[in-house]
């Protein structure tokens, strides 16, 4: 499953800053169809997501019904990311 989508960067803060992209809710739905084939435990689903030039694998976490892309320092540090920025996303849900 392919998706494309425009979010913002958000920050969690927990014992540690992470920092995540909100998948839009029309996307999460369409995740929520496969997600029962595609994650390997805790509702995590296996991802690999595009963002600019850089293309990197993850898990979407799930969140108040929605997922959240997370954004590892090196990916964010290139990119130049912070909290609020817009960032369009290609995403394919790994099966």
């Amino acid at each position: 499953m392919d998706l494309s989508f425009t979010s913002h960067v958000i920050e969690w803060r927990g014992p540690a800053p992470y920092y995540y992209v909100p998948v839009p809710e029309d996307e999460s739905a369409a995740v929520r169809q496969v997600a029962a084939r595609a994650s390997y435990g805790w509702g995590v689903i296996p991802v690999e997501a595009r963002i600019g030039a850089d293309t990197f694998t993850t898990s979407l976490f799930p969140k108040d019904g929605g997922y959240l892309l997370p954004l590892k320092l090196a990916v964010r540090t290139p990119l130049g990311l912070c909290t609020g920025d817009p960032v369009d996303v290609e995403l394919t849900v790994r099966l």
